[in-house]
């Protein structure tokens, strides 16, 4: 989805199709990491090399970011931080109407560079769509019980979970969006 925030700020995306109540199952690298250390450790002890566990390691069922909630941060980020184009000017985040192809044609063609532009944006957002329709328009939510079994089993054999920590529910996603995640793409 970095593509979509990072064009969301320059102001080439100002929509995008997705159902608003999907929970998007998104996890910052480093929980993935920390439970894999995790897994491997406690696997390792347990001297079972071809274990067949699957733990996934998302946030849809503790700790859900909904794609309404992401919309509104990336909305509140890019208000708050305007990206500044090539010319030195803030770019303002804004909606797109797409209605312009019939006002074109109204106004015999005086549009006709204007709806080309926007023309190629809708197509743009079109193909962003399908790529991303499995995952904006997702309503499922994952099961990560096996990873809570992991998480007792570490503490069990006293792994510090707080420096090796993928819980996802301790994620503040307004936090990590505002502070860590768009920033992060940015720079």
């Amino acid at each position: 989805m970095d593509v979509v925030l990072v064009n969301y700020g320059k102001g080439k995306l100002t929509c995008f199709p997705g159902n608003l109540n999907s929970a998007l199952d998104v996890i910052p690298v480093d929980m993935v990491v920390n439970a894999m250390v995790v897994a491997m450790e406690v696997h390792y002890a347990q001297h079972q090399y071809s274990c067949e566990t699957i733990y996934h390691v998302g946030s849809s069922s503790k700790n859900p970011l909904k794609l309404s909630d992401l919309r509104n941060l990336v909305h509140y980020y890019f208000t708050k931080n305007p990206w500044i184009d090539t010319n030195g000017q803030k770019v303002e985040v804004g909606k797109l109407i797409v209605v312009f192809y019939l006002i074109n044609i109204l106004c015999c063609q005086r549009f006709g560079k204007i709806y080309t532009n926007l023309n190629r944006r809708v197509k743009f957002i079109l193909r962003l769509a399908e790529f991303y329709k499995p995952y904006s328009f997702f309503t499922g939510i994952f099961d990560d019980r096996n990873l809570e079994r992991l998480q007792r089993v570490a503490e069990e054999r006293g792994i510090d979970l707080a420096e090796f920590n993928f819980d996802s529910r301790s994620i503040d996603w307004e936090d990590y969006i505002m502070n860590s995640h768009i920033p992060g793409l940015l720079n």
